[in-house]
């Protein structure tokens, strides 16, 4: 398994920020946590609203939590919200079952950790995880 390091976390955020540049996206919050869901980095753009970074947060919490990338949260939210709601609980409000919460993982498949970023759309949010990710190297599971 290969260790989600300091460096390639930075690559991640820096590479996702740019891509929200590219696409003239609102400021973005870039949260990267460790397989364990401990902050490994965070970034926040200048003009950002209050929540972002707990919704960014909460985003790549949630995949590492329930093993899925956050879309995969999303759909199973409207198929059982008695589920989500019950996971949500235990896990003492923290999950945001939205897309742009993506997992990391290494080319063997593991995983290494996850991307939570929030700031504009959902799907825009996912898209800059994902080139994030990529960028580092790595494999986005989106759920």
């Amino acid at each position: 398994m290969t260790e989600l390091s300091l460096e390639t976390a930075r690559k991640i955020i820096d590479r996702a920020l740019a891509e929200g540049g590219t696409r003239k996206l609102n400021p973005l919050a870039v949260a990267v946590l460790d397989p364990r869901g401990a902050v490994k980095a965070f970034a926040a753009q200048d003009g950002t609203s209050l929540m972002r970074g707990e919704i960014a947060h909460g985003k790549a919490y949630g995949a590492l939590a329930l093993g899925m990338g956050s879309r995969a949260l999303f759909k199973r939210a409207g198929e059982q919200p008695f589920f989500i709601n019950a996971m949500n609980a235990l896990a003492r409000g923290a999950l945001v079952p939205v897309p742009g919460g993506v997992l990391v993982r290494d080319a063997g498949g593991a995983v290494v950790g996850a991307v939570g970023i929030s700031g504009d759309t959902s799907d825009n949010d996912e898209a800059c995880a994902v080139a994030g990710i990529e960028a580092a190297g790595l494999r986005a599971d989106v759920g």
